[in-house]
Parts: structure tokens; C-alpha cells; sequence
């Protein structure tokens, strides 16, 4: 007998292209109702406090992150301070956020570049900022999609996973998943996307044991069942503003409530599933507007 996972996937195995992109354009909007107030996590006040906090998120946690920013940027507050810094003193900064002696490189040699090349500004263009040490396509993406308001997708782990998940793709490599994902949503909505999808998997899309069982969207997920299946065991796996006991339980900062599911027939206003992986209304996706 196949399980509920194998159910769950063997049903978007013949899924058309059009079908994929009306699916992910769903997928999108119930993210946009459940977490209404995503946003990049790193906390920062301009382009370049973001730029180097997302450095230094590499292999590390936001939390990591914003626990050392504050003491980095009080000495270093642009890059004119941060070009002039010894790569030891920064290293002792930041070294709860681990690999610190090749970060300490990366952002001092990133503010020494943008010192030299660009008038300790940081750049507006995607060509530009990859010319930086340390920056990738992804700190790139988050960098102009959260402060100069260019569309872009960040594929983090968070959102690499789930678009596996999903069947938006079927790669590892970082470059071909945006490839892939880009041509399922406008442009437009690139940056929100990555937003939403990045905090479904930091809440409820975990890893190693996803919260199938108290998720919004699975009668959209070919990996449903890849989890806890059970709503009253899944509410548990939920994280930060969603979790139990914590303060306006399950909101996001004022947001809107991941309903509960009944775990013998997975319900929400988007569609519905039976526990055996068995699905409808909005699941029917080859025929159905986007």
C-alpha cells in the first residue's frame, strides 16, 4: 500500500506546465494570507547594514545574526569604518555567527570595495553587487529586493527545500531553482514570494519533520504526509509566532490565523484533503484559473 507521501506525490507527477504555474500562483496566495507581515528578518536600517548581515548569515540563524549586528555596527556604521577595521577586531565581534575569520575577510573586503569603487555606496544593480566579495547571487536578490525595490528571489536552504517540495523544481542547483521558480510567478512578486515561502519553512515546513498536519496549503503539496500528519501533533512542531502559548498564537504579528485542520480529512478555505492523500477543490489545478 503506498503511503500518504507517495499518494501525495504520485498525484502531481502528471501535472502540466500550466497546471504547475496556476498551483504555484495558489500556493502563493495562501502563503500572502497566512503571513501577511513577512519581511526579511535581518534586522538592518539601510543597504548596507543589510548587505553585511546577510553576509553573515551564511551557515548561521537571523537570530545568529541580529544578535551581533548591533555591536558591529556600532563601531563600523558604513563602510568607511568598516574598510579601515583589522580583520581581528571584527572576528571577535562576530564570532558567535561561526566561520567568523573568513567573514571578517568577506566584510572587510566588501566595504574596501565599495569604498574604492563605488563612493561607500552600495550599488543598485544585481551585475554590480556580485562583483563584492562574499556576495552571491542570493545576498544580492535580498539586498535589492528589501531596499531599492528590485524584484528578485532569494533561494536560501528555506526556500530551496520547499520549492522542491512543491514540485516547482526538481534540482539542487541554486541557479536552474530560480530559473525554474521565476517563470511559475510574475516578477512582481518575486521578493514577496521569497518572504513567505522562506517563513513557511522556518514555521511549518521544517526540515526533518514538517508540520504537514496544521499546514495551510496541503491540498496543494505533493509532500504532504512527508510529516506529522496528526493536527494536534503537527500544531506542536509550529515555531515563533505560530507556536503554542506564544503571544496571540498563531498570528504573525497581527496577521491572520493558520486555521486548524481535522487530521481525518485535512480542511482549509482553499481546499481540502483526506488523510489518505486524497484531495479537492482547489488541488484540481490543470483546469482552474490562476
Amino acid at each position: 500500500m503506498l503511503s500518504v507521501a507517495e499518494k501525495s506525490r504520485r498525484r502531481f507527477l502528471e501535472e502540466t506546465p500550466l497546471g504547475r504555474t496556476r498551483r504555484a500562483r495558489k500556493i502563493h496566495r495562501i502563503l500572502a494570507d497566512t503571513y501577511p507581515d513577512a519581511h526579511a528578518e535581518l534586522d538592518h536600517r539601510d543597504a548596507f547594514e543589510l548587505l553585511v548581515a546577510t553576509v553573515l548569515s551564511a551557515q548561521t540563524t537571523d537570530i545568529r545574526v541580529n544578535s551581533v549586528t548591533p555591536a558591529l555596527f556600532s563601531v563600523y556604521p558604513d563602510a568607511d569604518a568598516l574598510s579601515a577595521a583589522t580583520h581581528e577586531d571584527v572576528e571577535e565581534i562576530i564570532r558567535p555567527t561561526g566561520f567568523y575569520r573568513a567573514k571578517a575577510r568577506s566584510i572587510v573586503g566588501l566595504a574596501q570595495a565599495l569604498v574604492d569603487h563605488f563612493d561607500g555606496e552600495v550599488p543598485a544593480s544585481l551585475e554590480q553587487l556580485v562583483t563584492l566579495p562574499g556576495v552571491g547571487r542570493k545576498t544580492a536578490n535580498v539586498v535589492l529586493g528589501n531596499v531599492f525595490d528590485v524584484p528578485g528571489l532569494t533561494i536560501d536552504t528555506h526556500f530551496a527545500r520547499l520549492a522542491r517540495r512543491f514540485l516547482w523544481t526538481d534540482t539542487d542547483n541554486v541557479d536552474r531553482i530560480e530559473k525554474d521558480v521565476a517563470a511559475l510567478v510574475p516578477r512582481k512578486d518575486w521578493t514577496m514570494l521569497s518572504h513567505r515561502v522562506i517563513w513557511h519553512g522556518r514555521r511549518i515546513c521544517h526540515a526533518r519533520t514538517p508540520a504537514c498536519g496544521a499546514c495551510p496549503i496541503s491540498a496543494l503539496c505533493p509532500s504532504f504526509g512527508t510529516g506529522e500528519l496528526d493536527e494536534r501533533k503537527a500544531r506542536k512542531l509550529l515555531r515563533f509566532e505560530l507556536a503554542e502559548g506564544a503571544e496571540s498564537a498563531g498570528k504573525s504579528d497581527g496577521g491572520s490565523r493558520v486555521e486548524p485542520t481535522k487530521a481525518d480529512g485535512l480542511t482549509t478555505e482553499h481546499g481540502s484533503r483526506s488523510a489518505d492523500g486524497s484531495a479537492n477543490g482547489d488541488a484540481r489545478t490543470n483546469g482552474e484559473d490562476a
